[in-house]
């Protein structure tokens, strides 16, 4: 299965911020939306960066909730690592795996085309494993 299954399902809609808004913001968008991060648009079509909850909550240990006040571009990750439609659930459980990660934005010539999370992997490794354990109760039984 691959991402583009994923994001067709799914949609491509993607929260996002600008790097010039206020980390309060971002919080107020990731509280309202139900989600764990946002990708930092470019303003344009591209990925700037993204922000996740995680990393708020370790600046926010290390330098205090003033963190709050400051800009998204000061705090978010700038490498983002990023995904394509052909890439495989295994593929992103690897990247995820050894990255880290919980959100991956999907990139297409450059531009933002969805988000996978990692929630998005499990159910859709759980539905795989379901399949192929049905196939193979269907391939014993037919014996």
């Amino acid at each position: 299965m691959t991402v583009r299954k994923i994001v067709g399902e799914k949609g491509h809609t993607v929260v996002t911020v600008l790097a010039g808004d206020l980390v309060s913001k971002a919080v107020e968008t990731l509280g309202t939306h139900k989600i764990g991060a946002v990708v930092v648009s470019d303003g344009a079509d591209g990925v700037a960066g993204i922000l996740s909850e995680r990393d708020i909550v370790r600046w926010i240990a290390k330098s205090g909730a003033s963190v709050l006040e400051r800009k998204v571009g000061d705090l978010m990750t700038s490498d983002v690592v990023t995904c394509t439609l052909d890439d495989t659930i295994a593929d992103l459980m690897g990247i995820m795996t050894r990255g880290k990660f919980r959100h991956l934005p999907v990139v297409i010539d450059g531009k933002l085309a969805g988000i996978v999370s990692i929630g998005d992997v499990v159910k859709y490794r759980i539905a795989e494993a379901e399949f192929e354990a049905r196939a193979m109760r269907d391939y014993i039984a037919t014996g």
